[in-house]
């Protein structure tokens, strides 16, 4: 058979909630709100499929420079480039 080459390819680990995880995600995590300039997590929630950025960007920390409709365009460093990454509220969460 073919292997297929689609973009949540190799993550079956990375994109799997653990049992205390499973079911929806509270609502609290779709209406934060951050500012330009803020520094955030970027933490892929596999229940959402919408806004979710490619599963390379998990883990990784960016800043918030600016937005496009309810979702934040976070910038990334990626190797040795910057990259702006397109991510709804839902796959976000702020640095402490």
């Amino acid at each position: 058979m073919a292997k297929t080459h689609g973009t949540r390819r190799k993550s079956r680990y990375k994109l799997k909630k653990t049992v205390r995880e499973k079911g929806l995600s509270p609502i609290s995590r779709a209406i934060q709100e951050y500012n330009a300039g803020d520094m955030v997590n970027i933490d892929l929630d596999p229940g959402i499929q919408n806004g979710m950025p490619h599963h390379k960007f998990h883990g990784k920390t960016g800043k918030v420079t600016g937005q496009r409709g309810r979702a934040y365009i976070v910038e990334v460093r990626d190797g040795g480039l910057m990259k702006e990454v397109i991510v709804l509220p839902e796959h976000l969460t702020a640095q402490k």
